[in-house]
């Protein structure tokens, strides 16, 4: 697979309602639902399903599901690496877990889905960039 199907089946998702714990394209949707029926588009069926977790971005304690879990499943890249079709964690304080990603779309854009707002593509500005926990791409990407 190659970044631009990435990108182009993000982007497929835009406009599509927020709903926690959901990944349905065009019914709704979270961030963790966006990247993983991306997945589905791009790689194939899930690899493991997905745990209950709560929407609060400020979860504080020593499991950081979200990182492990794309650990087990993608390819670890520097933040500084990331380009079009990678995956981003975000850490939204110190101390807590990584709690929310996005698909990268271009060196300055992300596609992501948050409370309150739809799938919708954001720049990613200094306020994003501070907040990066990791970075991943998908496996089997070629450039």
């Amino acid at each position: 697979m190659r970044r631009g199907e990435i990108v182009t089946a993000a982007r497929g998702w835009l406009g599509t309602p927020y709903q926690h714990q959901a990944s349905r394209r065009g019914s709704g949707t979270d961030c963790l639902g966006l990247v993983r029926g991306v997945w589905r588009e791009t790689v194939g069926p899930e690899p493991e399903p997905v745990p209950p977790y709560t929407p609060d971005w400020a979860d504080l304690g020593e499991t950081d599901a979200l990182h492990e879990a794309a650990r087990r499943w993608l390819i670890e890249i520097a933040p500084g690496h990331a380009a079009a079709g990678d995956v981003l964690l975000f850490r939204m304080g110190t101390g807590c877990a990584a709690k929310h990603c996005a698909v990268m779309t271009g060196p300055d854009t992300i596609i992501h889905a948050y409370w309150g707002r739809s799938v919708c593509a954001t720049r990613l500005v200094p306020w994003w960039r501070r907040r990066i926990a990791g970075a991943f791409s998908f496996p089997g990407l070629e450039d």
